[in-house]
């Protein structure tokens, strides 16, 4: 299997939902600008959110059996996706490209 780098690129945060919709929270999201994780066979890198991994998880996996070319022909390269976590009020969007 392949090895996959998880890059995170742009973080949104909707301050106007998040007052009108969402209950007080103290911590809601640790990552940052331009962090980087790597995946070994697919799997969840560590210290690498739950709720993210289910947005990207299944694109990470694809990539690194050696798949790629999503919604035929999406990404400039064939073997990368462009994918945001489904925090409606926090959206982090993660670069996903085989390394190796």
């Amino acid at each position: 299997m392949k090895t996959c780098k998880i890059t995170v690129l742009k973080m949104a945060r909707y301050d106007d939902l998040i007052a009108q919709y969402e209950n007080p929270i103290e911590h809601a999201c640790d990552m940052e600008i331009g962090r980087v994780f790597y995946s070994e066979n697919g799997e969840k890198p560590d210290g690498f959110c739950d709720s993210a991994w289910n947005s990207v998880g299944r694109y990470v996996s694809e990539l690194a059996c050696g798949g790629g070319n999503f919604f035929d022909g999406w990404m400039k390269d064939e073997y990368s996706a462009m994918i945001s976590c489904d925090d409606g009020f926090r959206p982090v969007t993660f670069y996903i490209e085989v390394v190796d």
